[in-house]
């Protein structure tokens, strides 16, 4: 299953129930200005195995419970000043692109 959310700049969240799409392996969220954060329910996602996202200024902790993701693509976040330390966790991980 495969989320695309492309260009969407007047959304400006993600509903929690997001979380209850439990077979999602792609998210991409790109030109999705608006949004400014991905729901902690996002550590419902067991088979996500890529992320894309652009204009994003926080990662959640839940982040780290992805342990299906392969790859994290996070495309000018400028204003993104810290990545939270359950990042570590991630050991599926083989790729991921911070711009």
């Amino acid at each position: 299953m495969v989320l695309h959310l492309l260009e969407c700049s007047s959304l400006q969240e993600l509903l929690t129930s997001i979380g209850q799409l439990y077979a999602l392996q792609k998210l991409y969220l790109i030109g999705c200005s608006s949004l400014q954060e991905i729901p902690p329910s996002i550590d419902h996602f067991n088979a996500l195995k890529k992320l894309e996202r652009s204009y994003l200024q926080e990662l959640p902790t839940s982040i780290g419970q992805l342990n299906a993701l392969q790859e994290l693509h996070l495309i000018g976040c400028s204003n993104l000043e810290e990545l939270p330390s359950s990042i570590g966790e991630l050991n599926a991980l083989s790729r991921n692109f911070i711009s």
